[in-house]
């Protein structure tokens, strides 16, 4: 099911069948006016027939290349582009058949939420994860609220503010991807998936399991600094976070505390406070919930409803790249509390993200806006 009128080298989500498996492969296209949004919209109507496809047992989606943040490199043009990749999100955590996800490069931002909410994620020692969007003045978005807010200990707020990145093994270790295979294997991981005729979810796991390799954090890995991590993260604001991490570095044997500290403070100050209460609020919150609350959040923050500090952020960082953006406000203390609740706000009913209620519309609303 390839992408019509477009050389294979340049599509972004080529699709292909062999029997009952179904394979999506991501690639970084080299078309320079194919937009993020296209590629969303593809991949919706292909996991949409896939799933109706009776003949259809398992869904593979791979990631080629070195780089699978196609979804937020382009530019989303429209409300409806917003809320198509919301809407996909919903739909990929609680999709009907067994789906493995393959991801062998740098995986950020919208492409990670696709990627680690199917059933089974695979990922090798190339994988590089980080929850950046507190550097660019926005939030962490597409279901991570949910997924972050799920993570041991307060590890959520952790790398939703400090934009820490995790490795392969540290994604399995703490659940977010469901097994480690390295990439040498994975040629032979495919050919194995390839040839099965099962989307039973234990035969599945079983054939995986043939492959990967049982996880061992190295000596310096992050998630040996839980105990910290917890200490620090979990104070009631921002600004206490800060001050204990700052407490902690001052310490023998805490250097790895200084790069935090600098990813905080170069932060968009705003940002920083949407970040930490969107993941607490996502403890009490179900999927739809969150991704609801995250809507409205991504849709008032790019209103500029408080601060406009998501498009300061992507001209410093992405498009100039002086890498000095000038965050106003630019204290946390100049953040006023009482205008962060601006952005948690509903929205006008008709631009309300619909999350399907019953099974005779799952598939429904896509153009509700």
């Amino acid at each position: 099911m390839a992408q019509e009128g477009r050389n294979i080298d340049e599509q972004v989500v080529v699709g292909e069948q062999k029997g009952s498996v179904e394979w999506a492969i991501l690639k970084r296209t080299r078309q320079l006016n194919t937009t993020a949004s296209e590629e969303v919209l593809k991949l919706a109507e292909d996991l949409e027939t896939w799933e109706k496809d009776d003949k259809t047992k398992l869904i593979v989606t791979q990631s080629a290349g070195d780089d699978v943040q196609m979804f937020y490199d382009g530019q989303f043009s429209s409300l409806n582009d917003i809320y198509t990749m919301y809407w996909l999100c919903y739909h990929i955590h609680t999709y009907k058949k067994t789906q493995v996800a393959i991801v062998d490069g740098i995986c950020n931002f919208g492409s990670a939420s696709l990627m680690f909410a199917m059933k089974f994620s695979v990922v090798t020692e190339k994988i590089d994860f980080a929850t950046l969007e507190a550097s660019l003045g926005f939030h962490t978005d597409c279901g991570f609220s949910y997924i972050h807010s799920r993570l041991p200990g307060h590890l959520g707020e952790f790398l939703a503010l400090t934009g820490t990145r995790l490795n392969g093994k540290e994604l399995v270790a703490v659940g977010m991807a469901t097994h480690f295979v390295p990439s040498a294997k994975l040629v032979d991981l495919v050919a194995r998936l390839w040839s099965l005729d099962s989307g039973d979810m234990d035969v599945v796991r079983s054939t995986i399991e043939e492959f990967s390799e049982k996880v061992e954090l190295d000596k310096d890995s992050i998630l040996n600094k839980l105990s910290i991590i917890d200490k620090c993260c979990s104070k009631e604001s921002v600004k206490q976070i800060i001050q204990e991490f700052e407490a902690e570095g001052s310490k023998e044997g805490n250097e790895w505390v200084t790069p935090i500290m600098g990813f905080l403070k170069q932060s968009s100050p705003t940002g920083l406070k949407i970040n930490l209460r969107s993941i607490r609020e996502g403890r009490k919150q179900t999927l739809a919930e969150c991704l609801k609350k995250e809507f409205r959040v991504s849709v008032n923050i790019l209103r500029g409803t408080i601060s406009n500090d998501a498009y300061e952020g992507a001209r410093a960082l992405t498009i100039d790249k002086d890498n000095r953006p000038g965050w106003n406000p630019a204290t946390l203390d100049e953040v006023d509390d009482e205008k962060i609740n601006l952005v948690f706000l509903p929205l006008e009913d008709d631009i309300e993200l619909r999350i399907p209620e019953t099974e005779d519309n799952r598939w429904g609303g896509k153009y509700e806006t």
